[in-house]
């Protein structure tokens, strides 16, 4: 085997070594046949010739390496950062389990032991699943930067169906009494708009042309990393026109109090929502409500996935749910026209 490394015993069984970047690596082929090891040495040295890692690499890899990894890869992204809190709540609640274990010990096994964990601690399937998909992405790194082989099978739980719920206009009415001042303006732009919380809250005046009337927004700060244009007009542009009067000197933001990013609107929603007496609702429930409201007011749906900010059909019709305000309609014109067609 010269030039490949060597073969030699260890009482019955075959052990092979071999170098890597100046490192000598040995390895139990596991058997009393020679030929065994033979093949293992070979297959080592041709891993390492294509620049696979060899299993002794492997086994140093550990989970907060790849981790810190991943944060890296969405730091340098330059993902918004909505989306970065995000990546790095998921990161949180997979160091709570996998902190200090060795990358080649997450199996599918223990992924399916964190799934109830996380599903006991109150968190819904598709929380487990986005979990998941940030472990899959630490993964891919892992195996891109020549630092691991494999991925292991990544279970997937069956998720609940999407939510269904709307922002009827006395809801959203109620709702807005109870937040502050200074809350009510991102509440009014997202039931105009269908924008997600995120891209409202980062908004800044340089994305906003208020000469021209529309709002373009920067792909850097959009979920779907494309930009879009936002006409502005009645109701919605005077929204920004009550947050231009209400600008803040070296405040780049559109939204604002008092000069600071709006952080505390979430637990401020959850209060006023409790207050109206509609305890649950969510702020995306505005963004389906837009949707379906531009559909009623006749846009095309095309035009309507681009006030959205939809990318794609599927996601466009999840939202585009009947409501029962809509089946009781539907009800009431085929309860008439069946009446005018006896009475006929």
């Amino acid at each position: 085997m010269r030039g490949l490394g060597g073969i030699y015993k260890r009482g019955p069984v075959y052990w092979i070594r071999y170098h890597h970047r100046g490192r000598e690596y040995r390895e139990s082929a596991r058997s009393t046949e020679r030929g065994d090891a033979v093949r293992l040495l070979k297959q080592r040295v041709a891993d390492l010739a294509q620049g696979r890692p060899s299993p002794a690499d492997e086994e140093r890899v550990t989970f907060d390496q790849i981790a810190t990894d991943y944060i890296g890869e969405r730091t340098l992204k330059n993902v918004p950062k909505p989306r970065l809190q995000w990546s790095l709540a998921r990161v949180a609640h997979l160091k709570t389990f996998f902190g200090g274990m060795r990358a080649v010990e997450i199996t599918t096994a223990t992924m399916r032991e964190y799934a109830k964990v996380r599903r006991a601690s109150g968190a819904e399937p598709g929380t487990v699943n986005r979990d998941f998909g940030v472990l899959s992405r630490m993964f891919t790194l892992a195996i891109q930067a020549g630092r691991f082989s494999r991925r292991p099978y990544i279970p997937r739980l069956p998720e609940n169906p999407p939510r269904q719920g709307f922002m009827e206009h006395a809801d959203y009415l109620a709702i807005r009494a109870h937040l502050p001042a200074h809350f009510r303006d991102v509440l009014d732009f997202g039931y105009l708009s269908g924008w997600r919380r995120g891209e409202i809250l980062t908004l800044e005046w340089r994305d906003v042309d208020r000469e021209a009337g529309v709002i373009r927004l920067r792909p850097e700060v959009s979920k779907t990393r494309e930009g879009r244009v936002l006409v502005l007009s009645g109701p919605l542009r005077e929204v920004i026109e009550r947050r231009w009067r209400d600008r803040a000197l070296g405040c780049p933001l559109v939204f604002h109090h008092a000069s600071r990013s709006l952080d505390g609107f979430k637990n401020a929603w959850v209060r006023a929502c409790k207050a109206a007496g509609l305890p649950g609702k969510l702020f995306h429930d505005l963004r389906r409500t837009a949707v379906r409201n531009m559909v009623r007011a006749g846009i095309p749906e095309r035009v309507a996935m681009q006030v959205s900010g939809h990318k794609t059909r599927s996601i466009f019709d999840r939202y585009n749910i009947v409501s029962e305000a809509d089946l009781r309609s539907a009800a009431d014109r085929l309860a008439a026209y069946v009446q005018a067609n006896g009475a006929s």
